[in-house]
């Protein structure tokens, strides 16, 4: 059995974050994870200017941008009508998470961490991780950050997220020969599943196309899917539909136990309204490394979750007000009203985007939604049958 101090499961943003930041603190991190990188990950691949802030301040470094379609022009649509064009809002940078994960994933080497990628799991317990080649692993603390599907979280919890409030995704990569992604906007689609909408993000090789909500009110994903490749004039075979859950904002208020820690998607923090997950996987994590740290500094690893929590303060804070919001935006009752609010007020436009770049945080935005909500709420009102 090898100890180190932090075992960190899953080697994706948040996990790569986690060993990066756990390294420079001066532990001593396994990094484990079932793929080798480089590896393909089903995700639009949006970056933010948030994304970049929390890369640079946690790999020490800026993000290489060289493979990825940067746009400082958005289009939103609805039901197949354009509602408007957002033009020099803060760059919004699509990438390939082929690309950017292996670039963290290098960082973390980089720092010291010791690689047991491309193994799988056989068993976990409290304290050890033992592979499917034998080799065991324990630590003082282990931090899970294995995806949505965490095998950490159902050790926990014996489940991994709640069936009745995850999100769900669709997907497919259209190739150049099919739609050339140089002539394609970066587009939101509102409304394109219910509670939840569809993107088309133009790629250096491919766009990414996909439609995500709630997976309770969208028992048929496919059909939602299969009628936004037509809103955009693709054939239903142009490649092959892959599917992914998504903690659509259900995130974890007690993301562990005692020194087991989630980050990431495994967390649930994934903001519910505009669906970005890169910048709080990698803010999680550093957070996660930050706290098991300081934990094992003062020879208290049972105390990690305690100090995560209080760090964790302010994500938790802006997901839950983002969550009430999501109430009033994608509600069935008041989307008429919100369509035509979108269409018309370029307030609500600006703070979309101030928003997604990291410029504000949601406890200014919904004093922004508040100010107009009474005007809103009668228009929605008048529109409901």
């Amino acid at each position: 059995m090898t100890q180190f101090d932090i075992i960190v499961i899953g080697a994706g943003p948040a996990g790569s974050a986690a060993a990066t930041w756990a390294a420079k603190q001066g532990c001593s991190v396994a990094l484990i994870d079932k793929a080798t990188f480089p590896r393909s990950k089903l995700c639009g691949g949006l970056f933010t200017e948030r994304s970049r802030t929390y890369y640079h301040e946690i790999f020490g470094q800026d993000v290489d941008l060289s493979h990825a379609v940067t746009r400082d022009e958005m289009a939103f649509w609805h039901d197949g009508r354009e509602l408007a064009v957002l033009k020099d809002i803060p760059p919004l940078h699509l990438t390939m998470r082929l690309d950017l994960d292996a670039a963290m994933y290098t960082h973390a080497l980089d720092a010291g961490v010791e690689d047991f990628t491309g193994q799988a799991i056989a068993e976990l317990t409290d304290t050890a991780v033992k592979l499917r080649d034998g080799t065991t692993l324990a630590a003082a603390v282990i931090i899970g950050a294995d995806g949505v599907n965490s095998l950490v979280a159902k050790h926990l919890f014996g489940k991994s997220f709640d069936t009745k409030t995850i999100g769900f995704g669709l997907e497919i990569e259209a190739p150049v020969s099919i739609q050339d992604p140089d002539k394609q906007p970066l587009r939101i689609d509102f409304a394109a599943a219910k509670w939840g909408y569809g993107w088309s993000f133009p790629k250096h090789s491919s766009t990414t196309i996909g439609v995500g909500g709630l997976r309770d009110p969208n028992p048929d994903m496919k059909h939602q899917m299969q009628r936004y490749m037509r809103t955009l004039g693709l054939p239903s075979e142009v490649a092959k539909i892959k599917g992914h859950h998504l903690p659509f904002g259900d995130f974890r208020p007690t993301p562990g136990r005692a020194h087991i820690l989630l980050a990431g998607d495994a967390a649930g923090l994934v903001d519910p309204i505009t669906g970005e997950g890169i910048a709080f996987a990698m803010k999680s994590g550093q957070l996660a490394a930050q706290s098991a740290c300081e934990a094992i500094k003062a020879a208290a690893p049972h105390t990690a979750l305690d100090l995560y929590k209080t760090h964790l303060k302010e994500i938790h804070r802006n997901l839950r007000i983002a969550r009430i919001l999501r109430r009033i935006i994608f509600a069935p009752r008041w989307h008429k009203s919100l369509i035509g609010s979108f269409s018309r007020s370029g307030t609500v436009r600006t703070m979309y985007m101030r928003l997604l770049a990291g410029e504000v945080e949601y406890p200014e935005l919904a004093r922004n939604v508040l100010v107009q909500l009474p005007r809103y709420l009668l228009n929605g009102l008048r529109r409901t049958p």
